[in-house]
């Protein structure tokens, strides 16, 4: 006998009816008035592409979170304040020492509050690692050609967020008003004084007076944990967007194409592995907090306006800007009154020029290739000598000013002269960024020539054979032809070119100065000899019926 049901009905037995769970009823209400079920469809199921590489933007994210995490903990223990108290608490050697709230505040949570310490390390850990893989993920970017269209704007969100990150460390490590974080405010307000007419006003307004002023920590407060965090937090939000929507480049190989991306879906491979690998983050992290000290404020004293803290040195990501107002000579010039401290103006300007110039430089190489089309495979570094040389010369030149910047450390530990590191950086600057462009663009050439070989005649076995007439040669193994596919993928574009100079008729045709450069540009990035021509399937056939 069939079990017949009507609408309305209930089981025999108690049990539940055949209609839709709460569960099922709540997701049915939502998706009726918000849409979800169609976009999760659609994203959830998304491919990213399986790449080591790709790391780095995860490492970013996940530091980023505990940054935010770990922030907002701090925020409930430190007091802003510069008002001065004597100390009076469990760390004897400070008993009786003049400070400022905010000081002892921070002394507080390293020695009074339970796990203060480690979640102060972890915090500051967590910044330095974060600032590190936005470095090297940018970097990734950058060799691989990701920021071309229609990633532009993504670019620049980057940028923006690594320079947001290098000011929100600035004013981080600058709160507790210890004396190496007062060291480094009275270099940020000696860089301020340099700007011509209106420094002394901007460093008034800015510290309330003279310095150290007793505004400065209640104004860098609010930035330091409102402002920049949530600017940068709007901004990663923007830049996962853009990744969702864009989707992720990937490398060349068999069936890897503009059109589509091969890898493992979000949900739920991915989702996995990124929960895994955010633990994995969260845990290296954790240990550096527990087993190596990092800014031991205690240890290095309050902040006094007439003391110097001896070998202070900023975080390495500052260590840039430091470097270069430590090699630049000290030249000044004094006209109408008015003293201009070239020594210090200068590289408070080439700074952010710098920094700028990798803002600017995916619209640049647009400009110059005049390629206007999508782009989502990755490019080989190799495959691009003159950009994977440029950005070497510029890391090449970070890492020289990193030197520049901690040149009492390196003299002291060394048992230099200080004034031979100077000059020695100060040479470095120049010469060590064009040694690095030149080498690195000889080293990917080389490797072309390599990749062309290995195409052609295949991997080296380390088998020799004897020839009949007596002599050795090495059994070359051939290359299958997904492995040939991948090394021969990438494009090789023809220079720019502006044509004759003359007409047909003779007539001197005008070709605009911004043609020459972008003509002269387009060669030497894609000219005879910044490429090595890839090799062909025909060189290949005919190599196969001559053998």
């Amino acid at each position: 006998m069939s079990d017949v049901r009507t609408e309305g009905a209930q089981p025999r037995g108690g049990g539940r009816g055949p209609g839709p769970g709460r569960g099922e009823r709540l997701a049915d209400w939502a998706d009726g008035r918000l849409g979800l079920c169609a976009v999760a469809k659609s994203q959830m199921r998304k491919v990213f592409p399986d790449h080591w590489s790709f790391l780095f933007g995860e490492i970013c994210l996940y530091s980023f979170l505990i940054l935010i995490l770990t922030g907002v903990w701090l925020t409930l223990f430190f007091e802003p304040s510069a008002v001065e108290v004597v100390y009076r608490g469990p760390y004897e050697p400070l008993n009786g020492v003049l400070m400022t709230r905010a000081y002892e505040s921070t002394v507080e949570i390293s020695m009074e509050v339970r796990g203060g310490l480690l979640i102060r390390q972890l915090h500051h850990w967590a910044a330095v690692v974060f600032v590190a893989a936005m470095l090297v993920h940018m970097m990734r970017v950058f060799f691989t050609g990701a920021f071309r269209k229609p990633r532009e704007l993504n670019w620049l969100f980057g940028w923006t967020l690594l320079m947001l990150g290098l000011i929100t460390g600035l004013t981080g490590y600058s709160l507790p008003d210890d004396m190496l974080s007062g060291t480094g405010i009275r270099f940020a307000q000696g860089a301020i004084l340099s700007i011509p007419v209106v420094g002394t006003y901007l460093s008034m307004f800015l510290f309330g007076g003279e310095f150290p002023g007793h505004d400065i920590i209640s104004r860098l407060y609010p930035i330091h944990v409102l402002l920049l965090p949530g600017i940068m937090l709007g901004l990663v939000v923007a830049h996962l967007i853009l990744v969702f929507f864009h989707k992720h480049t990937q490398f060349a190989g068999p069936g890897r194409t503009q059109r589509n991306v091969v890898g493992a879906p979000f949900l739920p491979v991915y989702v996995a592995k990124a929960g895994g690998f955010f633990f994995l983050v969260f845990g290296v992290l954790a240990l550096m907090a527990a087993v190596a000290t990092i800014n031991p404020v205690w240890a290095i004293g309050p902040y006094r306006p007439d003391h110097v803290s001896t070998g202070a040195q900023p975080d390495w990501y500052l260590g840039f800007s430091e470097g270069l107002i430590r090699v630049m000579p000290g030249w000044e010039i004094n006209a109408f009154g008015h003293t201009l401290a070239l020594g210090v103006l200068i590289p408070f300007l080439l700074f952010p020029l710098v920094m700028l110039a990798i803002a600017v430089y995916p619209f640049i190489e647009a400009w110059v290739t005049g390629d206007r089309r999508e782009h989502h495979i990755a490019d080989r570094p190799r495959n691009v000598p003159t950009r994977t040389a440029l950005g070497v010369a510029w890391l090449s030149l970070y890492g020289v000013l990193l030197i520049g910047g901690g040149n009492d450390i390196v003299a002291t530990h060394l048992g230099l002269s200080i004034n031979v590191i100077t000059w020695s950086v100060r040479i470095a600057v120049f010469a060590v960024p064009a040694l690095a462009f030149v080498v690195t663009r000889r080293i990917c050439l080389g490797l072309q020539h390599r990749d062309r070989d290995k195409v052609l005649h295949g991997r080296e076995s380390g088998t020799i054979r004897r020839l009949p007439h007596g002599g050795y040669v090495e059994v070359h193994e051939p290359l299958t032809p997904a492995q040939r596919h991948t090394l021969t993928a990438h494009e090789q574009p023809a220079p720019y070119e502006t044509g004759p100079d003359t007409d047909a008729g003779g007539v001197r045709r005008r070709i605009r100065r911004a043609d020459r450069l972008r003509a002269r540009l387009s060669r030497s990035m894609y000219g005879p000899r910044a490429q090595v021509p890839k090799a062909t399937a025909e060189e290949y056939r005919r190599l196969e019926r001559e053998h």
